[in-house]
């Protein structure tokens, strides 16, 4: 299975893999690989900006999560959303926070 993946600016360390099963016959095709998100989610995290192309049949394991997983989704329902692991999503919580109570005092 191929994918591609994207990172969102608005969210540090999100990552998002799109499913490309037609990969390569697909390359000619200008297709918005996106479109496949809900329209929530995708309205949620703002521009994407292209990472990487993956072959996940030549991959033997992913940084921070199951490559089953992964693929299971991408199979599913043809993305799958890689979270930011809790301690970041701690402190990107914390900044949010800070951030709204000091415009609330300017």
């Amino acid at each position: 299975m191929h994918c591609d993946i994207y990172k969102f600016p608005k969210h540090d360390e999100m990552y998002v893999y799109i499913a490309r099963p037609n990969y390569p016959d697909d390359i000619e095709t200008l297709t918005d690989w996106l479109g496949v998100l809900p329209k929530e989610l995708r309205a949620s995290l703002g521009q994407g900006k292209f990472v990487m192309h993956l072959d996940l049949d030549a991959t033997e394991k992913l940084a921070r999560v199951n490559k089953e997983d992964v693929l299971a989704k991408l199979s599913e329902q043809g993305y799958y959303v890689q979270t930011p692991p809790k301690d970041i999503l701690l402190r990107q919580a914390e900044n949010r926070a800070k951030d709204l109570q000091d415009k609330r005092y300017d």
